[in-house]
């Protein structure tokens, strides 16, 4: 019966992969299957493996090990590098389709440095061999090819290159389990700061932060706005513990809050309702905190990617630069001919395709940034309005004021 992995990937064209790739390298190559029996092999068994492997015991394999790591690898979301039972290295690449694992690529055996006799006394440590099998080991063990550590990291990204795209879904998948990786390891940075401020459940929910978020979101800043989110998660899933409700709850305000922020922003109000509503359908789906955690981090990012399809397509990614480029330098003495310099544009054609794109004038644009950074620190801080109107860009008090007063209705003092 044909192995399940060869009805997606065509053998032949596997065959001459790994058959390139270790002629290139002259690493042993191999193809296992979800169970870690091998398909396809290309370079020679190593002697070494050969005299160890009969001393496992008999609850333990090479194969599990195999299929362990190729598993960490998929949570990874791309190539791992480990160490076998008999401190050897190698790198395992997962094959995966529609979320099911297939099979593996497994580069290996090789040493980073030179074998010794440090790595026969651990086996023996370990395994408990007679004086002969040690004997065989020690010479055995010469023959295996050793790579340095920088350029094991490379192969292992070549790996990721030139497998990945075996499988589309697979490689999909595999982004989304290094995102969720990357997105966790955020989150718990963020609690271990809360930990080290001392908060605790009766401290008050960073309603700042909350807004810092929504002005990310309206300045289409998605990796400010994303660290800005894993931030208030951090906060949350610390303060009130994995409770998967409570995210939930929080999630449902932040979405709503998001979603007006958007259609603020210049979305259309049909497509982010849509996306709100979808949010909404997912998220009683979810009984998965990362997950959760994901799926609102995704949702920011559509929000903040909507806000940008009313633009022409022809100018889309050059207005987005400009916006981006906006949102960076406010604060300094940022003019209409920076901009269009930074997009490589002449600035009296610049201005034109601003308007039509955006709605407003660069002018009217970069005022309403100003003050909506300045909203969140009257809101948030201390500081004097004049500090407050230089923090943000403004030459001096008095103009602030008069800007601030035609965008809000109110004085800066007022709105504080």
């Amino acid at each position: 019966m044909q192995p399940y992995l060869y009805t997606i990937v065509e053998k032949n064209q596997l065959k001459e992969m790994i058959e390139s790739f270790q002629t290139c390298l002259d690493i042993p190559l191999q193809v296992i299957d979800d169970q870690g029996s091998i398909l396809l092999s290309c370079g020679p068994a190593a002697n070494f493996c050969t005299t160890f492997t009969k001393h496992l015991p008999k609850n333990d394999s090479c194969e599990k090990m195999h299929i362990n790591a190729s598993k960490k690898a998929v949570d990874l979301g791309e190539s791992y590098i480990f160490s076998c039972h008999a401190n050897l290295n190698h790198i395992v690449f997962p094959l995966i389709n529609n979320g099911a694992f297939l099979g593996s690529i497994l580069a290996g055996p090789f040493l980073m440095e030179s074998p010794d006799s440090l790595l026969i006394q651990d086996i023996d440590r370990k395994y408990k061999l007679s004086t002969n099998d040690l004997l065989d080991l020690y010479d055995e063990s010469s023959s295996i090819k050793i790579i340095p550590p920088k350029k094991v990291t490379q192969i292992s990204r070549l790996l990721y290159f030139l497998f990945a795209n075996l499988i589309t879904d697979g490689k999909q998948q595999l982004i989304i389990n290094q995102g969720k990786l990357h997105q966790q390891s955020k989150i718990n940075e963020s609690i271990q700061m809360y930990k080290s401020q001392d908060v605790n459940s009766n401290s008050s929910y960073p309603y700042e932060k909350e807004k810092e978020l929504i002005y990310k979101v309206k300045s289409g800043d998605i990796s400010a706005a994303k660290g800005i989110l894993n931030d208030l998660l951090g906060y949350v899933l610390f303060s009130e513990g994995n409770k998967l409700e409570i995210v939930k709850s929080r999630a449902l305000e932040l979405s709503a809050l998001l979603s007006r922020a958007a259609i603020e922003g210049g979305a259309a109000t049909d497509s982010i309702l849509k996306i709100n509503n979808q949010f909404l359908k997912n998220l009683q789906q979810i009984t998965d905190l990362e997950i959760l955690c994901y799926k609102l981090q995704e949702t920011v990012e559509v929000f903040v990617e909507s806000m940008f399809n009313y633009i022409p397509t022809k100018n889309n990614e050059l207005i987005k630069r400009a916006i981006q480029y906006i949102s960076k330098n406010y604060a300094s003495n940022v003019t209409l001919e920076d901009v269009a310099s930074h997009v490589h544009l002449n600035p009296a054609y610049f201005s034109t395709i601003f308007k039509q794109s955006s709605g407003s004038s660069f002018k009217e644009y970069l005022n309403m940034v100003r003050i909506e950074e300045s909203k969140r620190l009257l809101s948030n801080t201390d500081y004097s309005i004049i500090d407050i109107a230089v923090a943000t860009g403004f030459e001096d008090q008095s103009y602030f004021s008069k800007v601030f007063k035609k965008y809000t209705g109110l004085t800066p003092k007022q709105y504080r």
